[in-house]
């Protein structure tokens, strides 16, 4: 008997001519890893949201979802609320009460469990996820990755036979994201948990999927086993740039037969092809552009009187023209970075020049408006309006400079334009990032500070994505990106850093920072270490195995 079972499913959002899931049939059984796959608003979260009862989106709907072959919508509450678990992508959105122990303790409480039963069942889950030496903390205080993983300890107190999964990982860093996604193989192989994940990220995932759903366009085009995908969807497919690494270099090299899914089988793939010892070139010559535009000096800032520094010493600049991206682990400091630099927040020593002047000396109006601009981690926190259309208005009464023609081309330029009688709370993460970054660019900025850009967003909106701010470098706009999203940033920054420790602890150009990490490094420099040198990207890889194939026939 199937766990799960969606048959002939629609749906439309009000006032909407255009569905948001067509004809959707999908047969889920119990103990399966399944990954749902597509481009930024294909319909994943809207689907996912529909196999939770309680979090189903207000609209006009048709066709059945069946759980244990009853419907979802008869389901008794406590049934529907204990065995179907939800994790959001946000997880400041999700954590409710003010301890961690109080918010395991949380939903059991709601399902009228006795004292002893919850105790047992919280004990079990705070060993289980590693929890015990955070136990009492305040949760407020957690780190991203803390607080993502007690949302998952919270539901499986709850012992849910369906876990459903929202982009869980999108605000980790590698190593956080990385471990999480063992925490759920682990959770689905040794206690047959049927998991369904949305995800962005494939590299982790796709190796542990049992079935692969792909969407596109609010319709099922696609169900099947990870290593079909290359086979079996379309050639010119847009998700064939987020297909995990090996997989794309395979599939480059014009190669047949069974695709390399994991970085262990790309390597081994790789070493049995006839490749020499080459090496990807570092340009040793590199020299940044423009002058400097915004500058940290001796920075030292603290929440709390009494805390402890969450920066100390920081350093930084940035030029005219240059990207540069930060990474690091959740927790370390560079989003409360990126709030100095942006004059949200203001240390107790040290200061932050703008071209040359204090940042304090700046009057806001003169700051935000054609100098600096910051587009935050949680892009609704911009949208003021209840239409896309009018979000986009508002802000060009703002830029006085904006004109028709410069708001058009934005618009084209971030595909807004089926979008713009929406409502900005009903667009998709990636859909909500763009709307975003329309906004800011209307400004006009000299200084862009960008906090987590790619997050929710697919590869192919990516490199739509790189192209908007390579043509903003071109402009001599300076960029300041912190991320979490390696393949991003080694691609298309001027300069990487490394946050650590309230400070950046190393930077260089992209070829020469990758290639010398070992974990926060791409998919790609893993898959060739010790076989290539210096190759940090999907092309490299691929230009540096079709250079020694033709040395060889030659």
């Amino acid at each position: 008997m199937a766990l799960l079972k969606i048959d002939n499913l629609n749906f439309y959002y009000p006032e909407e001519i255009d569905s948001a899931l067509k004809n959707i049939n999908l047969t889920i059984e119990e103990g399966e890893f399944v990954v749902l796959i597509g481009q930024s608003g294909c319909g994943k979260s809207t689907l996912l949201k529909h196999l939770k009862r309680e979090l189903a989106p207000h609209g006009k709907k048709s066709g059945d979802i069946l759980y244990r072959n009853e419907r979802l919508e008869d389901l008794d509450m406590k049934t529907a609320a204990a065995e179907v678990g939800y994790v959001l992508q946000n997880p400041e959105n999700q954590i409710v009460t003010d301890k961690v122990w109080h918010e395991l303790a949380f939903g059991l409480e709601n399902l009228g469990l006795d004292t002893l039963t919850i105790r047992r069942r919280v004990a079990e889950m705070a060993n289980f996820f590693g929890i015990q030496s955070w136990f009492r903390q305040k949760t407020v205080g957690l780190s991203g990755g803390q607080k993502q993983l007690l949302n998952l300890a919270a539901v499986m107190a709850m012992q849910p036979k369906l876990l459903l999964l929202d982009e869980p990982t999108s605000q980790l860093d590698p190593i956080a994201a990385m471990e999480f996604i063992t925490t759920l193989h682990k959770l689905n192989q040794e206690l047959g948990l049927t998991i369904i994940l949305i995800e962005h990220r494939l590299e982790e995932v796709l190796p542990l999927a049992d079935k692969v759903v792909l969407m596109d366009h609010s319709e099922i085009i696609y169900t099947g086993h990870p290593k079909q995908l290359l086979t079996d969807i379309p050639k010119n497919h847009a998700m064939h740039d987020a297909l995990p690494t090996a997989m794309r270099i395979f599939n480059a090299c014009d190669q047949e037969g069974d695709a390399p899914l994991t970085i262990r089988e790309g390597r081994k793939w790789l070493l049995q092809q006839p490749v020499e010892q080459n090496c990807v070139s570092v340009d040793e010559n590199y020299v940044e552009l423009g002058l400097v535009v915004l500058e940290a000096k001796d920075i030292a800032f603290r929440y709390e009187k009494n805390s402890d520094d969450i920066l100390h010493g920081f350093q930084m600049h940035v030029r005219a023209g240059e990207m540069l991206s930060i990474i690091g682990g959740n927790g370390t400091g560079k989003s409360t970075a990126l709030k100095i630099l942006s004059g949200l927040e203001k240390p107790y020593r040290g200061n932050v020049f703008v071209n040359g002047q204090k940042l304090k000396k700046y009057r806001n109006s003169d700051l935000y408006r054609e100098q600096l601009a910051v587009l935050p981690q949680d892009p609704k926190t911009l949208f003021v309006e209840k239409q896309v259309r009018k979000e986009l208005e508002s802000m060009q009464k703002v830029a006085m400079k904006a004109s028709a023609e410069k708001l058009a081309e934005i618009i084209s330029l971030l595909d807004l334009q089926h979008l713009m009688d929406r409502h900005p709370y009903d667009l998709s993460g990636g859909e909500q990032q763009k709307l975003a970054l329309a906004k800011l660019l209307l400004l006009n900025p000299k200084i862009l500070l960008l906090d987590e850009p790619t997050k929710g967003i697919d590869a192919h909106a990516k490199k739509a994505l790189a192209h908007i701010l390579h043509a903003l470098l071109k402009q001599g706009v300076a960029i300041v990106m912190v991320t979490h999203d390696i393949e991003f940033s080694a691609e298309y920054s001027s300069r990487c850093a490394l946050f650590f420790d309230g400070n950046l602890v190393s930077e260089g150009d992209p070829r020469t920072f990758y290639s010398g990490n070992s974990f926060y490094t791409t998919a790609a420099h893993r898959l060739s270490r010790g076989i290539f040198k210096n190759a940090i990207t999907c092309e490299d890889v691929i230009t540096l195995c079709k250079k020694a194939t033709t040395n060889v026939s030659v």
